[in-house]
């Protein structure tokens, strides 16, 4: 399948070389590229998370089968140097387009232009397809990062449009990303003339630790309201500025990701922390926890803890499947329980 959807991507471009040389006989024939020299430059992946939810919250019962994403990409290694990626999400829209050019030699200095996700924490950069919670992100990332849970901004999905640095220094222990983007979200037009700054900076000591700080510097423009920021607008400009500090440990048989997470969105203040940890118990087959809390608005009583502990397994490759259940604690509320499965089918 996947070889069939690089043909068919490629049929054009051959087209296009074919004619050029078919208009020009006078001239000497230049080497065309093959097909399969075109097709290893061509990567094609997608993944599907489809399941099932059960809830009660406030007495009210839910429960329902659900298709949370179907997303495709295509990659090309145009030259060594160059490269360019296009997803989209069949659910919803075009999630990102961009091209990276590496200016030097090495990783050191690379430079990214287009439509992608936001630098700002560890998770948010990190895909879907293999971070081990369902809901995948935790409530601060998701809330700071624009993943969604904000309506000050909007569902961004995490993304953003804008040009970015980045590379590897000093024998690749230290990692950074410098970024200038419009703050707004995906497939739009910045509200307003200001710019967002986005700075990451990771440490290496050993190869499974990544030691990672990253922040926001930025004016939002407010396209909905929120009830614990009554000081913002619909059309609103807005100070929203980030910060994060957080650890990583990888290894084969465990993972161990913990942060902490603030941010201001006009004169409201917010903080969150989570740590969430994997540890493979037998072939393919995972236990997963996850500790999470976020206060919205640290002057009024807006926060939430979400307990969590599920199990995977992968059946195939990139595919598996997931069981979890969370203990939600919103402060405003009763307690509730959130039961969920989901599979994951990749390539």
């Amino acid at each position: 399948m996947r070889n069939s959807l690089r043909k068919i991507s490629l049929a054009a471009l051959l087209a296009i070389f074919s004619s050029c040389a078919a208009m020009g006989q006078e001239r000497p024939k230049a080497n065309l590229p093959t097909l399969e020299s075109l097709l290893s430059r061509i990567e094609v992946n997608a993944y599907a998370h489809a399941g099932y939810v059960y809830q009660d919250n406030n007495d009210v019962t839910t429960s329902s089968f659900n298709l949370k994403r179907v997303l495709f990409w295509s990659s090309a290694h145009i030259t060594d140097r160059w490269y360019f990626r296009f997803m989209i999400d069949f659910k919803s829209e075009v999630q990102e387009f961009y091209t990276d050019y590496r200016i030097s030699r090495g990783k050191q200095l690379n430079v990214r232009a287009g439509q992608f996700k936001n630098s700002y924490t560890i998770e948010n950069p990190l895909s879907p397809s293999t971070l081990e919670l369902v809901d995948v992100c935790s409530q601060a990332v998701t809330y700071l990062s624009g993943c969604g849970s904000d309506p000050l901004n909007g569902v961004n999905y995490g993304r953003d449009i804008g040009l970015m640095l980045y590379g590897e220094l000093f024998h690749e222990k230290i990692h950074y990303e410098l970024a200038i983007m419009n703050g707004q979200g995906i497939n739009v037009s910045d509200g307003n003339s200001d710019k967002d700054l986005i700075v990451k900076l990771e440490y290496k000591p050993v190869k499974e630790l990544r030691i990672v700080a990253s922040g926001q510097k930025g004016r939002g423009h407010a396209v909905g309201t929120a009830v614990w920021n009554p000081g913002i607008a619909e059309g609103d400009d807005y100070t929203r500025d980030r910060l994060s500090l957080g650890a990583e440990w990888k290894s084969t048989r465990l993972g161990l990701r913990g942060e902490a997470l603030w941010g201001k969105d006009g004169s409201v203040e917010s903080w969150g922390a989570y740590l969430t940890g994997r540890c493979t118990v037998a072939k393919d087959f995972d236990i997963i926890a996850s500790a999470d809390f976020f206060d919205k608005n640290t002057s009024l009583a807006y926060d939430q803890t979400n307990l969590t502990a599920g199990v995977q397994y992968w059946f195939y490759r990139k595919c598996r499947v997931q069981l979890q259940y969370t203990r939600a604690m919103p402060e405003w509320s009763d307690d509730y329980n959130c039961v969920q499965a989901q599979v994951q089918v990749a390539f």
